[in-house]
């Protein structure tokens, strides 16, 4: 058996307000993607890494390998025009057959910790499907088609992080359907063959870096 992650990188930096896709901004000395497969060799040095990022983007992502020395391994294939079919891509490239587990994490969360990794792997192994979440601080309100709302009980829902991680046939099976707008996640796609989805605990730390704010927390972070 073997375990992989499939770490998708196909953001173009629109919300950044710079020409740089946001994956390969510096955070400390090093591009966030850089951290972030530096993150799962941390916690596996045998996992299998497949890389997912848009054609367009490949060329320059070579030339920071080069500038910034980083050798380590990892299978490249091309993004989709969706996130489903970036992550479809990247299962594409686990070879027929093979037994184990598969990860589907966002390239710019560079700080997820080594323990809801292992958290996440750990789960999935004996339910087939895990997910990181976070308890909501934040008070919800529910906005109605009228314009009205009401505030709903932040108990009830938590933030959703990656890594997501399944059984390999699972995630096969499930990205075999046809892609639905309400496939916010990879969780949402297992889910939509009904099976259930076991929720461990994240960490705060684990930030989707995609505005000018979270690339200070990043930097803040870094330093810490």
């Amino acid at each position: 058996m073997s375990n992989y992650v499939i770490i998708v990188a196909g953001g173009k930096g629109l919300r950044m307000g710079s020409d740089i896709p946001k994956q390969f901004l510096p955070v400390g000395n090093k591009p966030v993607l850089m951290r972030t497969i530096s993150r799962f060799h941390e916690y596996d040095k045998s996992i299998n890494i497949i890389l997912v990022l848009p054609k367009e983007q490949q060329a320059y992502w070579k030339e920071l390998c080069d500038k910034y020395h980083f050798d380590e391994e990892y299978t490249l294939t091309d993004g989709g025009d969706t996130r489903f079919q970036s992550s479809k891509n990247g299962l594409m490239m686990i070879p027929d057959g093979e037994e184990g587990l598969v990860g589907i994490h966002d390239g710019v969360r560079p700080f997820v910790s080594i323990s809801t990794i292992a958290r996440c792997y750990d789960t999935a192994e004996d339910t087939y499907a895990a997910i990181p979440v976070m308890p909501v601080t934040d008070t919800l309100r529910y906005i109605d088609k009228q314009g009205g709302g009401k505030n709903v009980l932040r108990s009830d829902y938590r933030v959703v992080q990656t890594p997501q991680v399944f059984d390999i046939a699972l995630a096969r099976q499930a990205f075999q359907v046809e892609y639905q707008s309400c496939f916010t996640d990879d969780a949402s796609v297992v889910e939509s063959l009904g099976c259930q989805v076991a929720m461990v605990e994240g960490n705060r730390e684990n930030i989707k870096i995609t505005t000018p704010f979270d690339l200070k927390i990043a930097d803040a972070l870094i330093k810490e």
